[in-house]
């Protein structure tokens, strides 16, 4: 399969701190990429040097087979960028912000109008096409900004957190417009530190802490190590912090993991004895809510490989202000 980007030795130091370190990957024609990891951990900035908003200090780039390492932009006309932050202007409407959009990429007035209308209705906007931009929701400056990028029908879309900040609903579409996007054809470039979302969306998975790339390949094999594993969630109405020394004490065939100071995940080989468990926390003083076996996830894998604990990207959703 032909790819859409190559990045190697990719680097970018900002004073004394490693932005990105080196990192080398490639991006199949057609594919959906994830770039996993949390907060500064150099997802935003990956992307600005792969888009032109940044020079590598270091590495080499190819997208669709145009050297962009001296170039940043040879290949813009390839290229669609959705920042982290909507980079439209809140005095114009909807249609119009997406038409001067598409006046950048050379594309005449009547063309340009005939996708604005097009791109408002598939994206749910078109009532809100006459509306200034600065009045609509997140959600909906989330979907005009990702229109905006696409107005130009780019082979290759960028993605910065998407979905950070908005309200669950728009959310979910969101995530089923990127999903039919691709589906059509455009490869997508994906970051976020939303692990749920990666797993539903992506085919493979990039892992970057700290600016170094730790882990890269497909979602089915990044689980396949927990295939076997059996996996017990148990959410309490108290703290589990000081608890969890005692549990792993007490059952040293298990691994527990804190998801939270009140929730706790339970891995094993073989089958969890949910009821002891459960009698054991309570006894404890533990007052347990609820106690459900789980299938192998995405957030299983990220904790075991790059060492953050859940909690740590939950913490970073607060922040943001939003829920995938």
């Amino acid at each position: 399969m032909t790819d859409a980007l190559i990045v190697k030795d990719m680097a970018k130091r900002f004073e004394k701190i490693d932005a990105v370190s080196g990192i080398s990957f490639r991006v199949q024609k057609g594919e959906l990429f994830g770039f996993l990891g949390p907060n500064g951990a150099g997802k935003t900035t990956t992307i600005n040097m792969l888009t032109g908003l940044a020079r590598p200090d270091t590495g080499t780039v190819r997208i669709g087979g145009i050297d962009c390492t001296d170039n940043p932009r040879a290949a813009q006309h390839l290229v669609g960028v959705v920042p982290d932050e909507s980079n439209l202007y809140a005095e114009l409407t909807g249609f119009d912000n997406l038409c001067f959009c598409a006046a950048l990429y050379g594309i005449g007035k009547a063309e340009r109008q005939t996708r604005a209308r097009t791109l408002l209705e598939t994206f749910g906007l078109t009532e809100a096409a006459g509306r200034k931009f600065g009045k609509y929701s997140k959600g909906m400056k989330r979907k005009l900004t990702i229109a905006a990028g696409i107005i130009h029908q780019p082979e290759i879309l960028f993605l910065d957190e998407p979905t950070t900040g908005i309200d669950v609903a728009s959310a979910r579409q969101l995530r089923q417009l990127i999903a039919d996007l691709n589906r059509n054809g455009t490869t997508i470039f994906l970051t976020t530190h939303y692990i749920e979302e990666a797993e539903r969306l992506c085919g493979r998975i990039a892992f970057i802490v700290s600016g170094r790339i730790v882990r890269i390949d497909t979602v089915e094999n990044l689980l396949q190590p927990l295939q076997e594993k059996h996996v017990v969630r148990i959410t309490c109405a108290n703290p589990l912090t000081h608890r969890r020394q005692i549990l792993s004490e007490t059952f040293p065939d298990l691994k527990f993991t804190l998801s939270g100071q009140d929730v706790i995940q339970v891995e094993s080989d073989g089958i969890v004895r949910v009821g002891t468990l459960v009698r054991f926390l309570e006894d404890q003083g533990a007052e347990v809510l609820e106690a459900r076996r789980m299938r192998p996830s995405l957030e299983n894998i990220f904790v075991r490989i790059t060492g953050i604990e859940a909690e740590a990207m939950r913490r970073e959703k607060e922040k943001k202000g939003g829920e995938p």
